[in-house]
């Protein structure tokens, strides 16, 4: 009888045990992640390594709401010159397009909403000012417009077209190393 008692005992002292201890272990392995992650920030884009770097930037946007490129890579502190061309053959007032670099972190979906408001303002929301680093004009078919801006800072800059729609698929970003 007692063997009966002690056996079931037994079993759930060394479960008690392994669950705990397995515990300990999986906190620990976060806490290590977590503490690399913050020390040594990585940028982790696909094909970021296949991009020349370069600060002499040329784009072109057509009329199935697309860039002809969606990611650049950068040297930060140095003057940047982009040269942007609509090369689609819709008119202007339905298939406009422009390139609007961003500050990291901006919400695209807000900017992106507040955009449809600024019709006046070629699309370009002054209630997103703070978060608009530099922006070419509002382009028609064959158009083409040159900006020149800095990255102050190391980062991912997010760029987009802000013509009513096009946000959410007409985007890339800029890499500053």
């Amino acid at each position: 009888m007692k063997r009966l008692f002690l056996a079931p005992l037994v079993v759930s002292a060394l479960l008690i045990a392994a669950c705990g201890g397995n515990q300990k272990e999986e906190s620990s392995d976060t806490t290590e992640t977590t503490t690399s992650e913050t020390e040594t920030p990585k940028v982790d884009i696909p094909g970021l390594d296949t991009v020349a770097l370069s600060n002499d930037l040329a784009l072109a946007g057509n009329d199935l709401m697309k860039y002809d490129k969606e990611l650049f890579r950068v040297k930060a502190g140095e003057p940047i010159k982009l040269t942007f061309k609509n090369i689609g053959e819709m008119p202007k007032e339905s298939m406009g397009h422009n390139v609007v670099v961003l500050q990291p972190g901006t919400d695209l979906p807000a900017f992106g909403g507040e955009a449809i408001k600024a019709v006046d303002n070629e699309y370009i929301p002054a209630t997103f000012a703070s978060s608009i680093l530099a922006h070419t004009k509002l382009l028609g078919p064959g158009e083409t417009d040159v900006i020149e801006f800095t990255l102050e800072e190391k980062g991912v800059y997010p760029y987009l077209c802000s013509f009513p729609g096009h946000y959410g698929v007409m985007k890339g970003k800029i890499v500053a190393e």
